[in-house]
């Protein structure tokens, strides 16, 4: 959704990229039967700049606070509660990054930076106060049958006398949604453990954004019949992956969560990548293209431009991101 830089490609040169493209697509393949091992258990560092950096110290420092938690875990519940907005309020009366009803933070919350005050709006204490709630929950819930972290988490949405009438997480569709989309989006928060398995839904998203190359950019797009069939650049991975049954959040900073993110010299064809002015904030991206392969993506840079091959290495280039299904599915329709 901004300028990129234009790479200028005489006629010939196009059809070879196209060609060379298709080797990618079935290459993904062949990869993907060779990469078996996904991301290692116990990741306990965060992905570069999936929390802002304003936060990323506070919740990898309250994050190891009760073997319940991790940071990695504790930044899927601040995303999942809040987006990491400090100024959200729920028509539930729930406030701040961690979301508190004020009944629960007139207990629970406490004075984190430990200037004499307890501040609902400030993540200072927010935070802390949402690690601190997480490992009380734990200890009422730790003679429940089943995962403790499971439990801790359901106690948080449902009630600990919730957990513990029912032995567990409790049949409440919204608990166990809760539960299932933070353990979930734990992932896409973690810096990845060794190699992460390769989407097997890559090569169709290729596939589908490289039938889309040469139409011109639109502002928002998606590729409707009202849009022309013209995209933006998150319009454009969206529709891939939707192409391929995955649906993605509509924004490129809540695509960034869709998966494991891979390191630069792991990248596969159909890894999404993502570009920032602020390369400590995954909320600040603002580009996204699809990659395939030999340094380059295939995006929609900006008005009056077209859809088209662009190198990824530039000094706005953030991270990437392999989507998962699972990933997708558990991403917040509104953060």
């Amino acid at each position: 959704m901004t300028v990129r830089k234009a790479w200028i490609v005489a006629g010939g040169a196009v059809a070879a990229g196209l060609s060379f493209v298709m080797l990618l697509v079935v290459g993904v393949y062949i990869v993907a039967g060779n990469l078996a091992n996904g991301v290692g258990g116990g990741a306990k560092n965060l992905a570069k700049g999936a929390v802002p950096a304003a936060y990323k110290d506070l919740v990898q420092k309250w994050g190891g606070l009760c073997p319940a938690i991790n940071p990695a875990l504790l930044a899927a519940q601040l995303y999942q509660e809040s987006g990491f907005n400090p100024k959200a309020q729920s028509p539930a009366a729930a406030q701040g990054i961690a979301q508190f009803i004020p009944g629960t933070w007139a207990t629970h919350g406490i004075d984190g930076d430990g200037d004499g005050d307890r501040d609902v709006w400030d993540p200072q204490d927010a935070i802390p106060s949402a690690a601190s709630y997480d490992c009380e929950l734990a200890k009422y819930v730790e003679d429940v049958p089943g995962d403790p972290t499971k439990n801790m988490l359901a106690a948080y949405n449902a009630g600990a006398y919730a957990v513990i009438k029912y032995g567990g997480v409790p049949p409440y569709r919204e608990t166990q949604n809760y539960v299932k989309t933070i353990t979930t989006l734990e992932a896409s928060f973690a810096a990845p453990v060794g190699r992460v398995d390769p989407s097997e839904q890559a090569a169709g998203a290729i596939a589908y954004a490289q039938k889309k190359l040469g139409t011109l950019y639109l502002w928002g797009g998606d590729g409707t019949a009202e849009d022309g069939g013209r995209f933006d650049c998150s319009g454009l991975t969206k529709a891939a992956y939707e192409s391929v049954g995955i649906s993605l959040p509509r924004v490129a900073n809540d695509q960034y969560n869709a998966g494991p993110h891979p390191s630069r010299e792991e990248l596969l064809p159909g890894d999404l990548v993502f570009f920032s002015d602020d390369l400590t904030n995954s909320r600040a991206i603002r580009h996204v293209g699809i990659y395939v392969g030999g340094g380059y993506m295939i995006d929609a840079p900006r008005t009056g431009a077209v859809i088209r091959f662009d190198p990824i290495d530039t000094p706005d280039y953030f991270g990437a991101t392999r989507v998962t299904e699972d990933g997708a599915k558990a991403l917040p329709t509104s953060v």
